[in-house]
């Protein structure tokens, strides 16, 4: 009998909806205190997960649960790279 594994569920900070780990992208506040995509999920640095999405990024930037979930405070410009930075990983053309 095969053995069953447990799929590692993460919420997105945007929707709040728990997905699989493999379909969420990881934002992470590294300690150099930069905030960045880690598309391995391995960067050092605390975490949070976003849906592969505009909306979700749009809806954690304005309820600032992204800011709350990386326990610092986030610039707009930075907002702007995260969603170059997603469209990238979503599309990579």
């Amino acid at each position: 009998m095969a053995t069953v594994r447990k799929v590692p569920l993460r919420k997105c900070v945007g929707c709040q909806e728990m997905k699989p780990k493999r379909e969420l992208i990881r934002v992470v506040h590294t300690p150099e205190d930069e905030v960045l995509i880690d598309l391995t999920g391995k960067k050092n640095g605390r975490g949070a997960y976003l849906c592969p999405s505009e909306s979700c990024l749009a809806m954690a930037q304005k309820r600032k649960s992204l800011e709350r979930a990386l326990k610092t405070n986030i610039p707009d410009v930075v907002y702007a790279q995260l969603s170059q930075q997603l469209q990238k990983a979503v599309n990579p053309s």
